[in-house]
């Protein structure tokens, strides 16, 4: 069955212009105007993805995006004003996976659909691959996409929290520029003055209780990029 999209926006021409475009693309295409309607609409059936807008009657953008994140790992693209940096940062604070500025080339918004959805489904399963990463005394558990801290709490990690982590795991005591970082996790470059790996980062230090200003695990390279300090190990 073709994925399930649920487009946010209350502007009827744009939901009924993505609707039709995303469904000759292989998707089926569910809209809300607001929050009321988005709660009602994964009352009704699963979403395997969510096209966010920042402005919205109502609980906003990022109210909702944070209010999902607390019941729900389901991948959410922001849409949001161009050119307002702050709002794209505190989207990605509040969980999303990746944003859009409006206006936008709906061919781009389906190859952002596809990459996130692309990326929430990297997964384990496949021969060879570890079921567990183990480092600083945190684990990752892959299948649930669930750190263990070392007092054994679980801490649950949105998709962009996972990939990231997924990422620094991979390549170990390595630093790893913005660039880098951009194209292993969303499959894209990073525009001028993107920070948006910066701030993935700082949500996933807050998640391994990593002080910033004093980080053992995740390192700042100055001028660089960032460096997973730890040593890991792979269970099979």
């Amino acid at each position: 069955m073709s994925d399930h999209l649920l487009i946010v926006d209350d502007d009827p021409g744009l939901r009924e212009l993505l609707a039709d475009y995303l469904s000759r693309n292989g998707f089926r295409v569910s809209g809300a105007a607001d929050g009321r309607g988005l709660w009602a609409a994964l009352e009704q059936a699963p979403v395997d993805l969510i096209v966010l807008d920042l402005m919205l009657p109502g609980d906003d953008g990022l109210v909702l995006c944070r209010n999902l994140r607390a019941r729900s790992q389901i991948p959410i693209i922001m849409l949001t004003a161009r050119g307002d940096d702050t709002d794209r940062i505190v989207g990605l604070e509040m969980g999303a996976d990746d944003y859009l500025s409006k206006p936008f080339n709906p061919r781009e918004l389906l190859a952002r659909i596809k990459g996130v959805l692309r990326r929430s489904r990297n997964t384990p399963g496949e021969p060879g691959e570890p079921k567990r990463f183990h480092f600083a005394g945190w684990s990752l558990d892959v299948a649930s996409r669930q750190l263990i801290a070392p007092d054994e709490v679980r801490v649950p990690l949105g998709t962009s929290e996972y990939r990231l982590l997924q990422v620094f795991l991979e390549h170990p005591q390595r630093v790893l520029n913005r660039d880098q970082l951009l194209d292993l996790t969303q499959g894209r470059e990073a525009m001028p003055f993107d920070r948006s790996i910066d701030v993935q980062v700082s949500r996933l230090r807050r998640r391994l209780r990593d002080d910033p200003r004093e980080a053992v695990i995740i390192k700042t390279v100055r001028s660089e990029g960032y460096l997973l300090a730890a040593h890991v190990s792979r269970e099979f």
